[in-house]
């Protein structure tokens, strides 16, 4: 039993090791990648009408590279999932310069896409691929979940929720305990990493300033069940988009190039490139009290469906932080809250159903917006993951079922 015991706590110790040198890589790359999309992002925004009406030109480019260069790992995050259930054995390697290029090339002519997506995708391809290398390794399924902590935590540098949300986003339901220390290393290494190397971290400490009562409990359950609905039709639009825009358009280069010429038109005419890029623009407004139109997380929301959709790259979580924050202020002036906190609320909670995870959403609210205001993001999330239908934008995620004791494919 002693034996056993030391046995289990060597391998958790040899995995915490290996994940320190995997969160330096990663944090290095996340930093690199991160500065220069930032750089795009600025560049953008001072040449828009310039650079948008390219974005048509810019989506052939992205496929052509994708065909030419590994047409496997345009799955992207599909072809993660997969490989941490066990149904593929590789993710190509080419995938990581892939995904980082074209990202840049989506950001600089305007499509509206995340960030996030890259950094666990890129975790994911380096960690695997140490796997592989390490022969000696019971168990790489722990270093995969070791590289999307480290992808997640080297670009938004919030380690904690970084990690919960790599053990539980594989399996919604499931926790990957053994991953859970090596995990946090790798987290915290990356996030340090990447700021050491000029990486920012967003982050507003908000005051609490309400008084719980019976009102602000049934207002804080009604806000968590809207941005829990808003979230479940992110992810069905989008995988419905998906589907049958691939079925309409059978060739991606027309797919891309047909989106593309109606996003550079839409990005043009509604507010001249404001729902551009990643959505960071909306979170401030909302954040910092300014200006926000009633329609802003609809269209923001839509047309990131259509630029996902038609094949663009990037992730989905930055655009998502953006619409549960722009329509947090909307509902947080109805409801009579300080607008600023449910902008807060609606950042994390919207992200959490759409991704169809619980505690890490909670984490993000605490670690971006202070821990002051935990019990409202614990409310507010808690019933948006409740509320989501079951819906997640990674279409190979699984789902626990607690009654037949199976996972299934959501």
């Amino acid at each position: 039993m002693i034996r056993n015991i030391i046995q289990e706590y060597k391998e958790i110790f040899l995995y915490s090791l290996i994940a320190l040198f995997v969160g330096i890589i990663i944090g290095g790359i996340d930093a690199l990648f991160g500065n220069v999309l930032l750089k795009i992002t600025q560049f953008r925004g001072e040449h828009t009408i310039l650079l948008v009406p390219f974005l048509p030109i810019a989506g052939l480019s992205i496929t052509f590279l994708y065909s030419y260069f590994s047409k496997e790992s345009i799955k992207g995050m599909t072809l993660v999932f997969q490989t941490g259930h066990g149904d593929k054995e590789r993710i190509p390697k080419m995938l990581v310069p892939l995904i980082i290029f074209t990202t840049w090339i989506t950001h600089l002519f305007g499509g509206s896409a995340g960030r996030e997506g890259v950094a666990v995708q890129l975790g994911a391809t380096v960690a695997h691929t140490i796997a592989r290398k390490l022969k000696f390794l019971n168990n790489p399924r722990i270093l995969l979940v070791i590289g999307m902590a480290a992808g997640f935590a080297g670009l938004f540098q919030t380690p904690i929720a970084a990690t919960f949300f790599a053990l539980e986003v594989l399996v919604s339901g499931v926790f990957l305990y053994e991953a859970l220390l090596p995990a946090l290393v790798s987290s915290y290494t990356a996030s340090m990493t990447s700021h050491l190397l000029g990486l920012e971290k967003f982050s507003i400490d908000l005051p609490n300033t309400l008084t719980f009562s019976s009102e602000l409990l049934f207002k804080l359950v009604l806000l968590g069940i809207i941005f829990g609905v808003v979230g479940g039709i992110f992810a069905l639009l989008l995988n419905l988009c998906k589907n049958k825009l691939t079925i309409l358009i059978e060739n991606p280069m027309k797919r891309i190039f047909m989106g593309g010429c109606i996003l550079s038109l839409l990005f043009l005419l509604l507010h001249s490139g404001r729902y551009c890029g990643l959505g960071t623009n909306l979170i401030q407004f909302s954040l910092m009290g300014e200006q926000i139109y009633q329609y802003d997380w609809l269209l923001k929301l839509l047309l990131t469906v259509l630029t996902l959709s038609v094949g663009f790259q990037g992730g989905e979580v930055t655009p998502l932080f953006s619409i549960g924050a722009s329509l947090g202020m909307v509902l947080g002036s109805l409801l009579g809250l300080p607008v600023t906190l449910v902008a807060a609320l609606g950042y994390s909670a919207v992200f959490g159903s759409a991704t169809n995870t619980l505690l890490a959403p909670i984490l993000i609210g605490a670690e971006v917006f202070g821990p002051q205001n935990t019990i409202y993001f614990i409310i507010v999330c808690a019933f948006s993951f409740i509320f989501n239908g079951n819906k997640t934008i990674y279409t190979a995620q699984k789902r626990f079922n607690f009654f037949t004791n199976e996972n299934i494919k959501l």
